[in-house]
């Protein structure tokens, strides 16, 4: 009998009782704060999450150079002033950030290993060109190209973030010697009925997670699956496999494996593991892998346990009035560890009738370490 894995935050009741309500009910029921919600809910930080996978995978980078996380953060902020058509305050912006990478661009080179130095120069010119071009974009108030140009030049910041990662593991316990970790990141291209969707697995922030999901995917696991849950607006989930088994069962050990519950918070030296954010008190935290957008891939477990996690994952499904930036109530108690990159339009048509047909690692297999 498949295991149920409603345990994503809060009770699936609850949850499709706040798809029945309008947007606007639920916008007063938070505000009123109704006694049937978890204590946990107004303690949530609010305001608006970010919601580009791209940004969100470039934040979560293992990077300490504040020059250049400065940069991204500044040309990421235009966003408000374009929604709005703000031309001139969006020009104002674009110039502030040209200063910036004028006044900074030695600390950054500087901050760069020495054979990567030249590497750096070059994607700096090419960022400064970016921005003449993103200025132009202004000038014609070009919406549509300003977004495309700025996408590029947010793609050659993180070209640069990249040479400075630091790509050791964090410390992870030894009682979680014997499952498989992902040194870095891995690339994944999950071929459903409706279409394929390409991922961007984080084995940085969620080593444990991400290394489970990539071995499984690696072994086949996951081929002929079908998505067994399907909430609108919540969660697409698949993992289970046929038979009576609710999870991966190691060929060795014939037991099933257990992957433990694993959340990075920012600037906290430790990963958190087997442990919620209410269970530490971090109600107002952030994780570094939120649920904050369409596709982000998270690690289910059970009601009764929050190291029970297997095999089965499944896919957030972001909607904004209905799990407002700040109040999913999934960030601190599930485990993110992906996000999908591309394919939306696929994301958004599977359902209960669908399956996966196939995950490929197309890029980052080699970064799976197999313990004993």
């Amino acid at each position: 009998m498949p295991k149920s894995f409603q345990h994503l935050g809060f009770s699936l009741a609850i949850r499709l009782g706040f798809q029945r309500l309008s947007a606007w009910l639920i916008s007063l029921l938070m505000l009123v704060g109704v006694t049937w919600t978890p204590a946990a809910w107004a303690g949530l930080p609010q305001g608006n999450a970010v919601q580009d996978p791209a940004a969100i995978l470039r934040d979560s980078l293992p990077m300490n150079q504040q020059d250049l996380r400065d940069l991204q953060h500044q040309l990421e902020s235009t966003s408000d002033d374009l929604r709005a058509k703000r031309w001139s305050a969006l020009g104002r912006g674009l110039k502030r950030t040209q200063s910036q990478l004028s006044n900074r661009r030695s600390a950054i080179i500087a901050a760069m290993p020495m054979d990567d130095q030249s590497k750096a120069e070059q994607i700096l010119d090419a960022v400064a060109d970016d921005l003449n071009v993103l200025q132009e974009r202004v000038e014609d108030k070009d919406k549509s190209g300003f977004i495309q140009s700025r996408r590029q030049t947010l793609s050659q910041i993180g070209d640069l973030e990249a040479l400075l990662i630091d790509d050791r593991l964090p410390a992870i316990p030894s009682e979680f010697d014997a499952l498989p970790r992902l040194a870095g990141r891995a690339t994944v291209v999950i071929e459903t009925t409706e279409g394929d969707l390409t991922a961007v697995v984080d084995g940085y922030n969620a080593p444990l997670t991400a290394g489970a999901f990539i071995d499984l995917s690696l072994k086949g696991f996951y081929d002929g699956l079908p998505f067994n849950r399907a909430e609108d607006f919540y969660i697409l989930q698949s993992g289970d496999p046929k038979g009576p088994d609710i999870g991966y069962v190691d060929p060795k050990t014939k037991q099933e494996r257990h992957v433990p519950l694993e959340i990075r918070v920012p600037d906290e030296p430790e990963t958190l593991y087997n442990q919620t954010f209410e269970d530490v008190g971090l109600f107002k935290a952030t994780p570094v892998l939120p649920f904050a957008t369409l596709g982000t891939l998270g690690w289910a477990h059970s009601d009764q346990a929050l190291d029970d996690g297997s095999s089965q994952f499944f896919l957030f499904l972001y909607e904004a009035e209905l799990t407002p930036a700040g109040l999913n109530l999934v960030d601190g108690r599930n485990a993110a560890f992906g996000y999908v990159v591309d394919g939306f339009d696929v994301l958004e048509e599977l359902g209960v009738n669908d399956e996966i047909k196939k995950i490929r690692v197309v890029e980052g297999a080699d970064r799976l370490q197999q313990h004993a």
